[in-house]
């Protein structure tokens, strides 16, 4: 059977390759197709060296071809990666830490914050030096779930520079707005004011040496969002979900906010909250509340890594009020689901670092767009 180039260009505008908004063919990734009798040869030329998306791409087009054109045909697809030069390197970088994971969620109310403490605690026991840095500035939480509310940082001396010192609780160091506020005191400032006080908390604190440190962002993908990518070289971003429709959609927003090409920040992939209920009395039931697996299928639709789900677990509640993250219970189902996420995202932040290039720093250059720059 002979093929027909064209009918085969056609069948593989259908697929999309992830974090590129278009097909493959509109975006140039696919180089040249060319038949012989049965045999196809398809070159492709990706922008990013990630394991998971070029072998996505070879699955992709392969299946496209067998179903749409023929069910036979002999299919090899040669991809080349092309990672575009960079721009001169420019920003700030904080000497001593190795990774910056964004905890991030599209909106509020999904348990982001409460993730956060969980992972950082988690993390710190498995032998990681671990530090969180609470960017809601304007819902700070971090102090009450690490049961220091009424700690001060003090200044100490580094290098003949005054700086901040991190409070440590549970093995993990973390900065705070709630550290310089009172509990009952409003933070009303407008966002360069919001922006100054982080920078201030990044790069005037005595961090020391991380291997991660975690950004306990605000909901959604706004101008905290934006200064923070600014100000530092992010190295991924974790997106908390739970699994109900209203929360995926902004969560999808979230994901796309990393992925865009003026952002560019890799997504070490989805965790799912309040992933069902277990009564304490029937250990053995799931009752799916909110709905079942919407983010691990939203994950399987965005093409990212799925990290791991949290049930419904009144002793998170709990102990997050009582200012002990609940991920501190040896051999409970919440330790044991935290233990899973935290494995997952070391892995996919090795991976990360193995296959991309070094993370960048934004630079927004108008209202509507920005440009990316090497951090």
């Amino acid at each position: 059977m002979k093929l027909d180039r064209k009918e085969i260009l056609t069948a593989l505008e259908t697929i999309s390759i992830a974090g590129e908004g278009k097909n493959m063919v509109e975006s140039g990734a696919v180089q040249n197709v060319m038949t012989f009798g049965d045999e196809v040869v398809v070159d492709v030329t990706l922008h990013t060296p990630a394991l998971h998306i070029k072998k996505r791409a070879e699955v992709d087009i392969m299946k496209t071809i067998h179903e749409k054109i023929y069910d036979k045909a002999k299919v090899k697809v040669n991809i080349k990666v092309e990672t575009p030069e960079k721009p001169e390197i420019k920003g700030k970088s904080i000497p001593g830490i190795s990774n910056i994971i964004a905890v991030s969620s599209g909106k509020g109310g999904v348990g982001k914050s409460t993730i956060t403490a969980n992972l950082a605690v988690t993390l710190a026991n498995m032998g990681f030096k671990v530090g969180v840095l609470d960017a809601d500035i304007y819902g700070p939480s971090m102090p009450i779930m690490f049961d220091v509310e009424k700690s001060k940082p003090i200044s100490v001396d580094v290098d003949g520079k005054s700086k901040m010192k991190p409070i440590v609780s549970y093995g993990v160091e973390m900065l705070s707005i709630g550290f310089f506020t009172s509990p009952d005191q409003a933070v009303i400032w407008r966002g360069p004011m919001a922006s100054k006080a982080l920078n201030q908390m990044i790069f005037d604190a005595d961090w020391g040496e991380l291997d991660f440190l975690l950004l306990d962002l605000p909901p959604g993908t706004g101008d905290i969002h934006l200064s923070l990518m600014q100000s530092l070289p992010i190295t991924g971003a974790v997106v908390v979900s739970t699994p109900q429709a209203v929360a995926l959609a902004d969560a999808k927003k979230g994901v796309s906010m990393f992925m865009a090409d003026s952002i560019n920040v890799p997504v070490l992939g989805i965790i799912e909250n309040m992933a069902y209920f277990t009564p304490e009395e029937l250990p053995e039931n799931k009752y799916y509340i909110f709905g079942q697996e919407g983010a691990k299928n939203l994950a399987l639709d965005l093409d990212v890594p799925f990290l791991g789900e949290v049930p419904i677990v009144q002793s998170i509640r709990e102990a997050g009020d009582y200012g002990r993250p609940a991920a501190l219970q040896e051999k409970s189902l919440v330790a044991d689901a935290f233990i899973e996420i935290a494995k997952n995202v070391v892995s996919q932040t090795v991976l990360r670092n193995e296959s991309l290039p070094p993370t960048e720093a934004v630079k927004i250059t108008t209202m509507a767009g920005c440009s990316a720059v090497k951090k």
